[in-house]
């Protein structure tokens, strides 16, 4: 029984630091610039600016945004699928 809180634990400390670093990448800011398109993205994969010829792009900013989110969702469900989400961690 006693295990099992430990485990419980170790996910606690386990999830408290993937948010953490989550918080940092976020922070963190990558600045592209070829030619005339500027991008600049966040480490945690948002696009904050995109600009073409000078010109802000908010729409394409916009879709891109979701498209990298459903692919984010799509390799997580793999990812979960493989190991079988947490069950396996509880002992379940």
């Amino acid at each position: 029984m006693f295990d099992k809180f430990k485990q419980i634990g170790e996910l606690k400390k386990m999830r408290d630091e993937a948010m953490r670093i989550q918080k940092e990448l976020a922070a963190e800011k990558v600045e592209i610039s070829e030619g005339d398109i500027k991008i600049i993205i966040s480490g945690d994969q948002k696009i904050h600016e995109l600009e073409i010829n000078g010109e802000p792009q908010p729409k394409l900013i916009d879709v891109l945004n979701k498209a990298v989110k459903r692919s984010q969702e799509v390799a997580a469900k793999k990812v979960q699928s493989m190991s079988g989400g947490l069950s396996g961690l509880l002992g379940r």
